[in-house]
């Protein structure tokens, strides 16, 4: 296996091999690939005519639209080898692991279920805690909204949260101390076209 590949998951903390790695990305990558890759085919023919009397491009994704279907499998293999199970999160917060399964329940802390199992996104998590303000987050967040999606939302810099005169993630703003009904008026919006 590729030494970069290795260094690349060291740098990063992950603690996987290169093989289970690109394992996750082969299965994150059948699951998230479209049944029909062609969009039209989604659609009856006067169905087609009118998306693209509005500008809509029906037509087969080409070499260029890769990137972004791959950066989103990568992403989802990542997301999902950094998760906690329940009794990790329980040793984590010192708990109990029933305590883990009520916070997801009530809607205290964010997960899925892989396989049978609960896996809960490491954003979340601070210390031996969970992140300042993670309740009054999750409150505010869609309920249709995937673990990807918020997990992306509450790592990526927002240009209204402001660590040290620079854009932050949403977790970098509660871990500062950062008024957590900002970053959760933000997250309210997620999913809704801007």
């Amino acid at each position: 296996m590729s030494p970069a590949l290795e260094t690349v998951l060291a740098k990063a903390g992950l603690q996987v091999t290169p093989d289970e790695f690109l394992a996750l990305v082969t299965d994150a990558a059948r699951r998230l690939a479209p049944p029909h890759p062609e969009p039209a085919s989604y659609f009856t023919p006067e169905q087609q005519s009118a998306l693209a009397d509005v500008g809509l491009d029906l037509s087969p994704a080409g070499p260029s639209d890769a990137k972004p279907h791959a950066r989103t499998v990568v992403a989802h293999a990542v997301l999902r080898d950094s998760a906690l199970t329940v009794a990790e999160a329980a040793r984590q917060l010192q708990v109990d692991t029933s305590r883990i399964r009520h916070r997801l329940g009530v809607g205290r802390l964010v997960g899925w279920k892989d396989r049978g199992s609960w896996r809960l996104p490491a954003w979340q998590f601070a210390g031996t805690g969970v992140l300042p303000g993670l309740e009054t987050v999750l409150a505010a967040v869609p309920t249709d909204q995937p673990a990807l999606v918020v997990a992306a939302y509450m790592t990526t810099a927002q240009e209204d949260l402001l660590v040290d005169g620079k854009p932050a993630t949403p977790r970098e703003w509660l871990l500062a101390g950062g008024d957590p009904r900002l970053v959760a008026d933000l997250a309210s919006a997620l999913g809704t076209p801007a």
